[in-house]
């Protein structure tokens, strides 16, 4: 067990490592530069107040601590990333941004106090996690009574024609990646990351299994992506 989880993180590490310099490009790319209006439901949905706290966990390059800190500006947002690659590049990408701390960590293990934040986000990262309920236990005891769990991840499309020809453009990814990125490797992982991982309801489920409460989910795109949300009550 603990080769198999050392051999994930080595190999989620190497993607990011891969890709950083051209991950948002990509990430706009493949998505059609759709993954821009799911964040923006994302952060409508979890309607961020003023005077509150972020915890952004695989934060990537910083895209929900950049939209959370544009709708308050006088919150404040701790970006948690295991890749230090991907870390300066969000750095780099929100240096404007006063109000952000930079954490080289995994979500399994936040280097944090209990009971601190508000909001507790992750967008895109919780399939590439290497103990998923040791990372939602992080979640629940860093999140404030009251605080609020949301995840943005990609999902089981509910439409048979739609699914069909989302499978079929994703075999074409990998092909993107070797000639913007240099590797197709970094993006079959992808696909197959986003094939094995839990439906809507498994996740949901799990979500609750790990202490939170009022646990739902809403599809963007017929379930390309989908957004759960928790609370901690």
């Amino acid at each position: 067990m603990k080769s198999t989880i050392l051999n994930k993180t080595k190999l989620v590490n190497s993607v990011f490592s891969k890709v950083h310099k051209k991950y948002d490009l990509m990430n706009d790319i493949m998505s059609l530069g759709i993954h821009r209006a799911w964040k923006e439901k994302f952060i409508d949905w979890l309607n961020p107040q003023k005077n509150t706290k972020l915890i952004d966990v695989a934060s990537g390059t910083g895209d929900i601590a950049k939209l959370f800190l544009e709708r308050c500006e006088d919150s404040e947002v701790v970006c948690i990333e295991q890749n230090s690659e991907m870390l300066e590049q969000g750095k780099i990408k929100l240096k404007k941004f006063r109000s952000i701390e930079w954490i080289n960590a995994k979500a399994e293990s936040i280097p944090s106090e209990n009971n601190t934040y508000d909001y507790y986000s992750i967008s895109y990262g919780i399939r590439n996690v290497t103990d998923i309920n040791q990372a939602l236990k992080e979640a629940f005891r860093v999140l404030k009574p009251g605080g609020r769990f949301m995840c943005l991840e990609f999902s089981k499309i509910d439409n048979e024609i739609i699914n069909y020809l989302y499978k079929q453009y994703s075999k074409t990814i990998p092909y993107f990646g070797r000639f913007i990125v240099g590797s197709e490797k970094p993006y079959k992982y992808l696909i197959e990351s986003i094939e094995k991982f839990y439906n809507q309801e498994e996740l949901a489920e799990l979500i609750k299994k790990n202490g939170f409460s009022n646990v739902e989910y809403r599809n963007v795109s017929n379930g390309i992506s989908a957004i759960h949300s928790g609370w901690k009550i």
